[in-house]
């Protein structure tokens, strides 16, 4: 006796056999944000809970619960709506509104007290947080102070990883140094772009000693020269190129969206004070591979 095998699109049962086509991600033209959805969620780096990543109205990112909360259950001061993907920090009118995770974060101290609600939240992201220690799926950073510590004990090491850049008259705090900030486009094949920003063909940046200056209104610190990755004499374009963190394939394809959040922080000397250099990466340095 011979087995007949099952015709094509069946199960061996003889039932039809449902395929999902994958459906493409798209940004919509009209958005301000040009992040795909799959590349807004994350795990927080002190919890290992989920959070989805959102813009604010000043391009810098909030990391926000995946879930939304009963207005109601909400302090009026830690509501956030979003619109065309941009996170807006007060309520939108409806009854549902999201929350930061840093309210919610169990390795946090809070700043304010709660509701029943969320204090339920709370122990469950605990509990959850005590598993993924347990199975070894998560390991927790080390709290602010030790890291300081590592820092002042190790000067060099520590700020040598996150030069300052300044594109566009503004100065930004780099997550890896120069020549290691990754482009953040979607490729055709979904994923990110292995290519770096800093390509060999385009021109780069020179090293300079600039004073650290005021802040946003702040009193005006000490007159400290500090090493900043100086893009101002670039063109424009280049210029927005590096702002938006894209090489120049991508930058070329404004089509192509984008799947993660660009990873510069807005430079504060007085909170970034353990990544001031005064001394350029190397005598008359000019590119970014001397660093």
């Amino acid at each position: 006796m011979r087995s007949t095998p099952a015709p094509a699109g069946r199960h061996w049962d003889g039932s039809r056999r449902t395929t999902r086509r994958p459906r493409p991600l798209q940004v919509a033209g009209t958005s301000p944000s040009r992040l795909l959805r799959a590349g807004q969620s994350g795990r927080c780096r002190q919890c290992g809970n989920r959070i989805d990543l959102y813009q604010r109205a000043d391009q810098r990112p909030i990391a926000l619960h995946p879930a939304e909360l009963a207005a109601t259950q909400v302090p009026e001061a830690s509501r956030w709506h979003l619109s065309n993907g941009i996170a807006y920090p007060h309520g939108d009118g409806s009854p549902w509104c999201r929350i930061p995770h840093a309210v919610l974060c169990p390795r946090r101290t809070p700043l304010r007290r709660t509701g029943p609600h969320l204090e339920a939240l709370r122990r469950h992201l605990a509990l959850h947080t005590r598993r993924l220690t347990d199975t070894g799926a998560f390991t927790p950073t080390p709290p602010a102070s030790t890291q300081a510590a590592n820092s002042d004990t190790a000067p060099d090491a520590g700020s040598a990883a996150r030069p300052v850049v300044q594109p566009l008259l503004c100065r930004y705090l780099a997550q890896h140094t120069v020549k290691d900030i990754r482009c953040v486009a979607q490729t055709r094949h979904r994923h990110r772009c292995t290519h770096p920003v800093l390509a060999p063909t385009a021109p780069g940046g020179i090293w300079r000693l600039l004073p650290t200056g005021p802040h946003r209104g702040q009193l005006t610190l000490p007159d400290v020269l500090m090493a900043v990755y100086d893009l101002v004499h670039l063109p424009y374009s280049e210029q927005l190129r590096w702002r938006a963190q894209r090489c120049p394939q991508h930058a070329a394809a404004p089509g192509a969206a984008d799947l993660a959040l660009a990873e510069w922080q807005p430079f504060d000397p007085l909170l970034h004070t353990a990544h001031i250099r005064t001394r350029l990466p190397h005598p008359h340095a000019r590119q970014a591979k001397d660093w």
